[in-house]
């Protein structure tokens, strides 16, 4: 399991430089690392996945895009990773779009099943080691600075540009924190402000 998740994590980049053209292998690679690659969750997955995909020019993908989908997809219960689906939703029309998110849904969560299941024979020797376990809470701490990041930039960056954006930012946030919003609600609050303040 561990020589296929390496593989993949080698030969679908190689393969998406020797045909820049195809979508399916461009969401394919991008997802496939970024499932590899980001430890914490969709949260820090995001800035990867804007800079990968935006910058390729696929269509019907840009930094705009991206945080409509990370709000809509917010509002879902279930991991941010199906933000995947979102993606390669978006990246072409009809069927293909179909098409392209269950590819992009499956390459972001391959890695971490091929992972756990390479890991699986050894986890109850490792966990009982102590270096094993200072190292996992050393990535913990590094997770959290990486959420930080992420809430940063993009997220913040990319939404909050004005003194109302973060009028209604900060009211939300009240909101979920005092008055324990479930997020779904705040997200379609956040919606309905949005279409009430910026028509």
């Amino acid at each position: 399991m561990f020589a296929v998740f390496l593989a993949l994590l080698f030969l679908l980049p190689a393969a998406s430089r020797l045909y820049p053209d195809s979508t399916a292998l461009a969401l394919a690679d991008s997802h496939y690392r970024a499932g590899s690659l980001v430890f914490g969750g969709g949260h820090v997955v995001l800035p990867m996945l804007e800079g990968e995909l935006a910058d390729r020019g696929i269509s019907g993908i840009s930094a705009g895009t991206i945080m409509a989908g990370y709000g809509a997809v917010q509002a879902m219960p279930g991991p941010l990773f199906s933000i995947a689906a979102f993606i390669g939703g978006v990246s072409a029309p009809g069927w293909q779009g179909a098409l392209l998110a269950v590819l992009a849904l499956t390459a972001i969560f391959i890695p971490s099943f091929l992972l756990l299941a390479s890991a699986m024979p050894f986890w109850n020797g490792l966990r009982g080691d102590r270096r094993v376990r200072g190292a996992l809470n050393g990535v913990n701490a590094g997770v959290v600075g990486l959420l930080l990041a992420a809430l940063y930039d993009p997220v913040w960056t990319g939404t909050v540009t004005t003194g109302l954006d973060f009028a209604v930012a900060l009211g939300v946030f009240a909101v979920i924190h005092f008055w324990k919003l479930p997020s779904w609600l705040a997200v379609a609050l956040s919606a309905f402000l949005g279409w009430l303040l910026w028509p």
